[in-house]
């Protein structure tokens, strides 16, 4: 009798831990179902920050907009480049201020502007006849233009002398003396830089031009010079006026004195003239 209860206690002992058993394995797949649908349903934490960060970069966004406002409102160079533009933008093409700021040399002088536009220009040392910089290639086989038509008084004489009358003496030439009538005007007997303006006792008012390839050509016995040091001149522009002569040619009267050299060295201007 003991058996039989003690064999029927242990079946429902192994029952109840069967049911037990049973409910465990329930309830805990139970848990893994309502885990699995909970996590279907929560929502995914990257597009809650993005949700989260989007209204905040709104907000940066307007703050910007209004820290930039606040700058342009504050900064007076800014308002004056605005106020410039609008200014500008009313003026019209007719008070364009670059046609009020353009270069002087553009502008057409008025009427009796003209001469005081030479003076000013004298003034600063450029000639009135003065040419832009140029290639200078004299060559033995160039020639010159006459400074000034007439006759030759004095000729060329370096290997012998010759007679000059109004010291009452021979002696030796190194140019050539050509008769002409004051004020008249005397050119450039070739294109040539201005190398020096001088006076002396002999040829009173003088101009040396540097011809190129070592040949120089010296006018002397002028007046009212227009060219300067370092100035261009092309063959024919005006190198200046005959002037009254000076006491060495007294008796040979107004004339211009024409010398050449080349390296330094006297050669007949006769060889060379047109």
């Amino acid at each position: 009798m003991k058996n039989k209860v003690r064999q029927m206690f242990k079946d429902k002992l192994f029952l109840v831990m069967l049911v037990l058993g049973l409910l465990t394995i329930v309830a805990a797949a139970g848990v893994v179902t309502i885990q699995r649908g909970g996590g279907l349903e929560e929502e995914n934490p990257y597009l809650s920050m993005e949700d989260e960060k989007g209204p905040a970069a709104g907000l940066e966004g307007e703050a910007g907009q209004l820290a930039g406002a606040s700058e342009l409102e504050d900064d007076p160079s800014q308002d004056g480049a605005v106020q410039e533009e609008n200014a500008l933008a009313d003026a019209g093409p007719e008070e364009d201020s670059s046609q009020e700021n353009g270069s002087f040399a553009d502008a057409e002088p008025e009427a009796g502007e003209g001469e005081d536009w030479e003076y000013d220009t004298a003034q600063a040392g450029a000639g009135k006849d003065a040419a832009a910089p140029m290639v200078l290639n004299f060559a033995d086989t160039d020639t010159l233009g006459w400074p000034v038509r007439g006759a030759v008084l004095i000729d060329y004489s370096m290997d012998t002398t010759t007679y000059f009358p109004t010291l009452e003496q021979y002696k030796c030439s190194p140019g050539i003396v050509v008769q002409s009538e004051v004020s008249e005007p005397v050119y450039a007997p070739a294109s040539a830089r201005v190398a020096e303006v001088g006076n002396n006792e002999e040829l009173g008012n003088y101009v040396v031009l540097d011809l190129g390839n070592e040949y120089a050509a010296t006018c002397g016995q002028l007046k009212e010079i227009p060219v300067a040091v370092n100035d261009y001149v092309e063959k024919g522009s005006l190198l200046g006026y005959v002037a009254e002569p000076t006491k060495y040619y007294s008796v040979e009267g107004s004339n211009v004195y024409l010398e050449m050299t080349h390296a330094g060295e006297p050669v007949d201007p006769l060889d060379y003239l047109e």
